[in-house]
């Protein structure tokens, strides 16, 4: 396209205002115009209605307060539990990760955004057999609870995050989940009353995701850095093999953008796009259906990328999230639930087929490798008792008060008999007693002899810590007993464009696309197919387009590393 008439100039093209905003705040701090353009009508994306959180090893926060860490150790961690997982997650990315993660951190809060750690939020597999370096007491952080009023006419762009009005920090959601508890009814009244305080002082406080994108947002615009709400990107304009610019469609034109040090991809992933999870589903059952991801997250920017050469990866892989669909078709993530003592999850055949404690990326590939191998997994059904029910949280019911309308909908099974529950599940009733028995057995040791539940620092973390001899254990015993059916859910896509340790498109020949930088979950994880703490996914979007501005702007590396050029 060379000749191309430009309708705007600016140095710098942001296209997404999820996490990767990071990279627009970073290039006008080195001096740089420019822009950010977001297809939706709502600021965010899918960081907004997350928890929000970052996991970033050796960060300032875990220095400060003398959190043992090291980037030796965090490699060790990703050697063990990632192991070789291809060019996303080479060696190269991982120290990038590492390295510039940290130092985004320092940068922020330059910026004014405040964070602080999850404390015991522990990494996904310390703890787990076989894997090493991992954190017991957390590597994750999260932004501060913020007053939206701050953004003035900006205040009702962004995305509603899933809170629902409670100020909450991500990392007080499972103490809060013991709410029977000392600690968690102290956690409880202490949620109450900053979100009472803020209303009394008719503040409009956000927390997680919404939180953090708010925070970038109020630093972006403290910045004036200008940002286009409702307008897509159509296309990536390349000249003598270079991206200079891109196509815009705003306010029902297309608006031409000269790029002159870069295009950053920062525009989520295609969970949403039915036709695409259906072209890399290889012959599982996937629907867009089950996703939590934001109704934007439908892949274009992908496929734009991929028509000008750039190449893609893992794009059957997804950030799985073991999920009940309610009545009304709204996908619900289960967590906690599945955690806690008096709770199996099972197959068509009654039977136990993974550690139901483990995070939800592994749960949702359990899913489906025993769909692939056994058959009777999607859906598998959670299955609780009475006094589970009377102790914890399930979904949004606290606990002792099950909503008399999901029994009635047919969404939740209650029985007072295993038997007559498999009956209305369709699962083999002698399969599951003869799991509930040895379950049972096990509970009582405190040893789970088949699938180590109970063992992982992260697994106790959302199991119940008073509950002994194993915080994630107890005997599925008390009547009457509950089913839900669980499908293989998903919070995003998590593979797409492949992209470098400086976060440039590589092409189908493995050579960086010169001009066109990628994060996020339009590109294919650096975390490969696993998910290695809280935040993993947000994280890798912010620190890949705080690289990516590092390197369009030619800023120095924080690890030293030699600036590559094409």
């Amino acid at each position: 396209m060379n000749g191309t008439n430009w309708d705007e100039i600016t140095d710098f093209l942001v296209v997404g205002s999820g996490a990767g905003i990071v990279g627009a705040l970073r290039a006008r701090a080195l001096g740089r115009d420019v822009l950010v353009v977001e297809k939706a009508d709502l600021f965010g994306g899918s960081t907004c209605m997350s928890g929000g959180v970052m996991w970033l090893p050796h960060n300032p926060l875990m220095r400060r307060e003398g959190v043992a860490d090291s980037v030796e150790a965090a490699l060790e961690y990703f050697d063990t539990v990632v192991g070789e997982a291809g060019p996303a997650s080479s060696r190269a990315r991982r120290l990038a990760y590492v390295h510039s993660g940290s130092d985004m951190v320092g940068f922020l809060e330059s910026e004014g955004l405040r964070f602080q750690r999850c404390e015991g939020y522990s990494d996904y597999y310390s703890g787990v057999r076989g894997c090493e370096g991992g954190s017991v007491r957390g590597r994750s952080i999260e932004a501060k609870i913020f007053d939206k009023k701050r953004l003035g006419p900006w205040q009702d762009r962004i995305r509603p995050g899933f809170s629902g009005g409670i100020t909450i920090y991500t990392g007080e959601a499972a103490p809060m989940s013991l709410m029977r508890t000392r600690v968690g009814l102290t956690v409880v009244a202490r949620v109450a009353l900053r979100t009472a305080l803020g209303r009394i002082r008719r503040q409009r406080l956000v927390a997680n995701g919404a939180a953090l994108t708010a925070r970038l947002l109020d630093a972006l615009l403290r910045r004036g850095v200008p940002v286009w709400m409702e307008s897509a990107l159509t296309d990536l304009v390349v000249e003598d093999g270079r991206v200079v610019g891109a196509v815009v469609r705003r306010g029902g034109r297309d608006i031409r953008v000269r790029t002159l040090d870069g295009v950053l991809l920062a525009a989520g992933g295609f969970a949403r796009n039915k036709e695409m999870r259906q072209e890399n589903a290889g012959g599982r059952r996937i629907s867009d259906a089950w996703t939590s991801a934001n109704p934007g997250d439908t892949g274009e920017t992908i496929r734009i990328a991929m028509a000008r050469g750039a190449a893609a990866d893992m794009l059957d892989e997804a950030w799985w999230m073991p999920s009940w669909i309610t009545p009304d078709g709204t996908p619900g993530m289960c967590l906690s639930e599945r955690s806690k003592p008096a709770a199996i999850i099972v197959d068509a055949g009654g039977r136990r087929y993974f550690n139901e404690a483990v995070s939800y990326q592994e749960a949702g590939q359990q899913m489906y490798a025993r769909e692939r191998d056994s058959g009777g997994a999607i859906p598998s059904w959670l299955i609780v008792d009475s006094w589970h029910r009377g102790h914890y949280p399930f979904g949004m019911a606290p606990p002792g008060r099950t909503p008399k309308q999901w029994i009635a909908d047919g969404w939740m099974k209650r029985s007072d008999s295993l038997e007559d529950l498999a009956r209305q599940c369709g699962i083999d009733a002698g399969g599951l007693l003869k799991t509930v028995e040895r379950f049972n057995r096990f509970a009582e040791t405190g040893v789970d002899e088949d699938f180590h539940r109970g063992e992982g620092d992260h697994e106790r973390f959302y199991g119940d810590v008073t509950h002994r001899p194993n915080a994630c254990l107890g005997p599925v015993a008390k009547p009457p007993f509950y089913a839900v059916a669980l499908y293989p859910g998903d919070i995003g896509t998590s593979g797409g464009l492949l992209s470098d340790e400086f976060a440039r498109v590589l092409n189908t020949n493995g050579r960086p696309i010169d001009g066109l930088y990628a994060t996020g979950n339009c590109t294919a994880s650096v975390m490969g197919r696993k998910y290695l703490g809280a935040g993993a996914s947000i994280a890798a979007s912010a620190v890949f387009g705080y690289v990516a501005a590092n390197h369009a702007c030619r800023a120095p590396e924080p690890d030293g590393r030699a600036r590559a050029t094409n």
